[in-house]
């Protein structure tokens, strides 16, 4: 089909029911509500600037087998690449490329499921801020019936507490052979990076380790999504993700290992994240951002479509509880850096995060004193 049959079929099927994204992109079908309204094509762009790079940082060089001064070495890059970029590649982690391979491939598997198959784990959507899980597409929100919708599926699942895991929307073994096995054992690795790297942050800034570790409550809620990005038949109009932060204290991200899709904002600018093989990318989320009082950043980021290939990545993001306060370290709290945000229940910055989200702007605004 071309551009303007594309766009013929758009208009026609604005008020058609929703379908899962894979099942369009099968058909080449492009509902207006996916077509972002008033594209600026330069805002599209990426830059060419080569000298804006995503850091990277060796972990192996923050535990406790490093010297001292490879640990100061690796901390003070870690600093840095938390304030500027608020993302970086994390490389050294220790997590075997045997396991990065099997996760990458049961997300495959599962995707490649037939739809009847994969509609057992549908999500019910009944609570979309506390409980959204199991397989599903964007949807229009009550608060936003304007909202552009993502062009992408997911499996979302609520991974810790493992009390509150709801395996009725996790595969198992009579669908994907040792999907939750290999879900365990991927859990147990990254939790681990996690508390490294959350820990060796608190750290940098001159805090006792458990600064930011503490406030996240215990016990913490850690939700984990698999990805998908079919081809779109106009990635000039559509996007994967749109422009958002991410809520919770860090995101650990295994991108897909050959194709290219999210994007991160710097100095006003896209630019694109190459494919580092073996490395997990890690994102600073807005309760990082309000607990280290601004000083780290929570990064506007985006996923892009293309018309040729598929895309597939899993993220860990690792939350406060829910009944959990956060605030800023107060010793993070001087003349030279004032407080920026007031004390905030996860459930209630929920609440305005996802709203916030749908129409396309930052979570952590609203907290600003």
């Amino acid at each position: 089909m071309d551009a303007k049959g594309v766009l013929s079929a758009a208009s026609q099927e604005q008020t058609a029911p929703l379908k899962y994204v894979q099942d369009l992109a099968i058909n080449e079908e492009l509902p207006q509500r996916y077509i972002q309204k008033d594209v600026n094509v330069n805002e599209k762009q990426v830059t060419a600037d080569v000298s804006l790079s995503v850091p990277t940082i060796d972990v192996s060089r923050l535990t406790a087998n490093a010297s001292i001064e490879e640990k100061e070495e690796e901390m003070e890059k870690l600093k840095s690449a938390s304030i500027s970029w608020g993302m970086f590649q994390a490389v050294g982690h220790a997590i075997p490329k045997s396991l990065l391979d099997d996760i990458y491939n049961i997300s495959k598997q599962f995707f490649d499921l037939p739809l009847e198959e994969k509609q057992k784990y549908a999500s019910s959507k009944v609570d979309e801020v506390f409980d959204l899980q199991g397989f599903g597409s964007d949807s229009i929100k009550e608060t936003n019936a304007d909202q552009i919708l993502d062009w992408s599926d997911y499996l979302n699942l609520v991974n810790e507490p493992i009390a509150d895991r709801n395996l009725q929307y996790w595969p198992g073994d009579d669908s994907l052979l040792n999907f939750r096995s290999t879900l365990d054992e991927y859990s147990v690795q990254t939790r681990s990076l996690f508390e490294i790297i959350i820990k060796s942050m608190a750290k940098s800034l001159g805090l006792e380790e458990n600064a930011f570790f503490d406030q996240l409550g215990d016990p913490q809620i850690v939700y984990t999504t698999f990805n998908f990005y079919p081809p779109c038949p106009r990635p000039d109009l559509v996007y994967g993700l749109k422009a958002h932060t991410d809520g919770g204290a860090i995101t650990i991200l295994l991108p897909d290992p050959e194709v290219r899709g999210l994007q991160v904002q710097k100095n006003d600018q896209w630019v694109s994240v190459p494919c580092v093989p073996g490395a997990l990318l890690v994102n600073i989320g807005d309760s990082l951002q309000v607990m280290s009082n601004g000083i780290f950043k929570s990064p506007w980021h985006r996923a892009v479509t293309n018309s040729e290939r598929t895309r597939i990545s899993l993220g860990n993001f690792y939350f406060p509880h829910h009944d959990q306060e956060i605030e800023p370290v107060a010793s993070l709290i001087n003349d030279s850096n004032p407080r920026k945000y007031d004390k905030v229940k996860m459930k209630d910055f929920l609440a305005v995060y996802y709203k916030n989200y749908s129409e396309g702007k930052p979570g952590y605004d609203w907290t600003s004193l």
